[in-house]
């Protein structure tokens, strides 16, 4: 058995809910010693954790498709990491796992309460660690059934994607293309657009801090909009709907421009253009899909493979900076997948 009792734990706590943007103050930082594992648990050291915009909502008190961070615990956060102590017969030490470790540098996971079930073992001979956290991870899951899924694309139609140089948004790109359609991002700035279209192989994209994303979708999208994946809400949802087309399909993944609000959230003010289009607006959780997660890795990672997928992280180091690193996602800082690496003692 390890000596673990002589590793300290950093941690990083969620002192009260935020109003507004997250602020350094809703933070505590705390050590705790690393406790040796019982009979079904075992110890991760947290080699990067994944940032990701629904940690904003995961801090609000109120009903979620989540049960919200307690005050007082440690923030909830996906992750790989190393095994390093083990009394748990799936998870030897040495593997390594993506699972939810929470912003820390180690987490002890066990079978007493579930946590296990959550726990992957994944093959870094497939793909790199940020791949797992990425196109591999939850951000790839949930573009890859939100599209297929809810928005049932078909060869020839038309799909915009909103934050599309962000981690579900480039995945989300990078689907449709596979199926056959058109495919026009919606991003912030020229160099995330130029990925988007030079790297990604979108077909255009809209720099909504240039122009005006109507002016841009009617350029862009002449015969309208036939599935539009929305990572963003507000203004851009809106004038995305005032161009589908009939029986066009919005799936609703995100809506990070309205998480920080201090306001009640701007819903669709052209919300009839579903009536008069005929056309259908669905949320999606990945979680529902956890059970077929494995479909979605081997499509992806086939992709890889071949060279006809990519994906770009954006990686910052160290436990200390995850309150700055946590803003970047709603300043639009952050180009490609934002990622935590840790530190470890």
């Amino acid at each position: 058995m390890t000596q673990l009792a002589a590793l300290q734990n950093h941690q990083v706590r969620l002192a009260k809910r935020p109003v507004g943007m997250v602020k350094d103050s809703d933070w505590n930082f705390t050590n705790e010693p690393v406790s040796e594992p019982g009979e079904g648990e075992f110890v991760v050291k947290s080699l990067m954790l994944s940032l990701d915009p629904a940690m904003r909502g995961w801090m609000n008190e109120g009903k979620s498709y989540i049960a919200p961070v307690g005050i007082g615990e440690v923030m909830r956060a996906g992750g790989i990491g190393q095994v390093i102590a083990s009394r748990h017969p799936r998870f030897p030490v040495g593997a390594t796992v993506n699972a939810s470790l929470g912003v820390q540098q180690y987490c002890k996971i066990s079978a007493a309460d579930g946590s296990d079930k959550s726990a992957a073992l994944i093959d870094l001979a497939l793909a790199p660690a940020p791949k797992w956290l990425n196109a591999l991870g939850m951000p790839g899951m949930t573009a890859y059934f939100g599209l297929l899924d809810v928005g049932q694309p078909k060869k020839g139609e038309t799909v915009v994607v909103s934050g599309a140089a962000g981690a579900v948004g480039q995945t989300v790109g990078q689907v449709a293309r596979m199926m056959g359609c058109r495919v026009v991002g919606i991003a912030g700035g020229k160099a995330k657009c130029d990925f988007v279209v030079k790297e990604l192989g979108f077909d255009a994209c809209i720099d909504y801090k240039a122009e005006s994303v109507r002016d841009g979708l009617k350029r862009s999208c002449p015969a309208g909009v036939d599935i539009y994946f929305d990572n963003v809400g507000g203004e851009i949802l809106d004038a995305v709907l005032t161009r589908i087309t009939r029986h066009a399909r919005i799936v609703i993944c995100g809506a990070i421009s309205q998480y920080n609000n201090t306001s009640a959230v701007q819903g669709p003010a052209n919300y009839l253009s579903l009536l008069v289009n005929r056309a259908r607006m669905e949320g999606m959780v990945v979680f529902d899909y956890t059970a077929r997660f494995p479909e979605a890795i081997a499509a992806i990672a086939g992709w890889m493979s071949e060279g006809k997928f990519h994906s770009r992280e954006d990686i910052v180091d160290g436990i200390e900076v995850f309150p700055a690193a946590l803003q970047k996602l709603f300043s639009g800082e952050n180009f490609g997948k934002l990622i935590l690496r840790v530190a470890n003692d």
